[in-house]
């Protein structure tokens, strides 16, 4: 697990200097999984035609969730956005867009190179109520309670610290504050090898919760008002081609796989402050 924040870094910053010189192939995972931007069951048709063409190509092909958390968020004018591990800045110029001029939108990333092109992406898209900045999700740069909500766009399960981002959350949260969050999450029991295959495929990186765990962990950093809706639940035949790349027998590990893993919007209220 030590490494995992290493190989997160080198992945993405691969994907941004990919998406920066216009190369439009390819994605954060290996060559020989499916997923890529464009035509996975995972990172496509997440964002329509409206909310694409708004924004800049290059922001729209780093892409790289699962989930379109600015849509279900219910971001209102004049609030203060927070974007856990805003990549390209898709979700932060979309956010900036919904809060309007009198609120603001940050995006928070740990690589240089997709900091790079979220900035470069917020010019082209002539955004200014917009700021990247550059940390860790597990520390996040901001003060206590200055956010009224946080998004998140699938990196939460890359964390190998997920405790420390769910109380550093709750720490930023103004009181009565939302999480809402997209994000991969198990439900019941699956093979511990299986699921290294399956999470490979989904989330590039293993690290998803099983669904309980991650509503106890959202519990025990102060949040409630838990909520996981599944957006997505992705079938044996979605990972067919990748999981047969992986020497398994597909067909064998159908039923303990099938429904088992899912896009999942998560939300979450940081209790309002007691008189």
């Amino acid at each position: 697990m030590s490494n995992i924040k290493d190989i997160v870094q080198e992945k993405y910053a691969e994907t941004a200097r990919r998406v920066a010189t216009g190369d439009k192939s390819g994605s954060c995972c290996e060559p020989s999984t499916c997923c890529g931007p464009e035509a996975d069951p995972i990172t496509s048709g997440l964002y329509d035609d409206a909310e694409r063409n708004a924004l800049p190509e290059k922001a729209v092909l780093a892409s790289l969730g699962c989930g379109n958390p600015t849509a279900l968020a219910e971001l209102k004018h004049g609030e203060v956005v927070l974007d856990l591990g805003s990549g390209g800045g898709i979700d932060v110029l979309l956010s900036a867009k919904r809060v309007g001029p009198a609120g603001r939108a940050y995006g928070l990333d740990m690589t240089d190179e997709m900091l790079a092109l979220a900035r470069e992406n917020q010019r082209k898209a002539g955004v200014e109520n917009v700021e990247f900045l550059k940390g860790e999700i597990e520390n996040i740069p901001l003060p206590d309670n200055s956010v009224d909500v946080i998004i998140s766009n699938c990196v939460i399960n890359l964390s190998a610290d997920k405790d420390k981002v769910l109380r550093e959350a709750l720490r930023v949260l103004k009181p009565g504050g939302r999480l809402a969050v997209s994000d991969v999450v198990v439900r019941g029991d699956v093979p511990a090898e299986v699921r290294r295959s399956m999470e490979l495929w989904v989330g590039c990186i293993a690290g998803a919760l099983e669904e309980t765990d991650y509503a106890t962990k959202l519990a025990a950093a102060g949040f409630d008002g838990i909520d996981i809706e599944p957006t997505r639940v992705y079938s044996i035949e979605d990972a067919r081609r990748f999981l047969a790349g992986e020497g398994l027998d597909v067909d064998a590990i159908a039923p303990l796989v099938e429904g088992r893993f899912m896009s999942a919007f998560v939300r979450a209220t940081k209790p309002a402050t007691r008189p």
